[in-house]
C-alpha cells in the first residue's frame, strides 16, 4: 500500500482562514483579502527591510555599478 500524502493546510495571510490550494484567489481566501494586501504593499506598511548584500546576487543583478565590456556578453 502507498504512503498517504498529508495535505497541506495554507492560511490566507491577509485572515488567517483556511484556503483552498486550487483556489482562484490563492494564496488569499477571496478577492477583497488580496485587495488589502497589495494595499498594504502600495502604503508602504510592507516594505523590505534591508539591501542585498550577497556578491553572488549583485553580481547577477549587475550591481557593480560599472558599464561592462562588449566582450562580456555572450552573443
Amino acid at each position: 500500500m502507498a504512503p498517504k500524502k498529508k495535505a497541506k493546510i495554507f492560511k490566507c495571510p491577509t485572515c488567517g482562514m483556511l484556503v483552498l490550494i486550487d483556489g482562484e484567489d490563492f494564496p488569499f481566501c477571496t478577492d477583497r483579502c488580496r485587495k488589502i494586501d497589495l494595499g498594504k504593499w502600495a502604503s508602504g506598511v510592507y516594505k523590505i527591510s534591508s539591501p542585498i548584500l550577497d556578491p553572488e546576487v549583485l553580481e547577477d543583478l549587475g550591481g557593480s555599478g560599472g558599464s561592462r565590456d562588449r566582450d562580456d556578453y555572450e552573443y
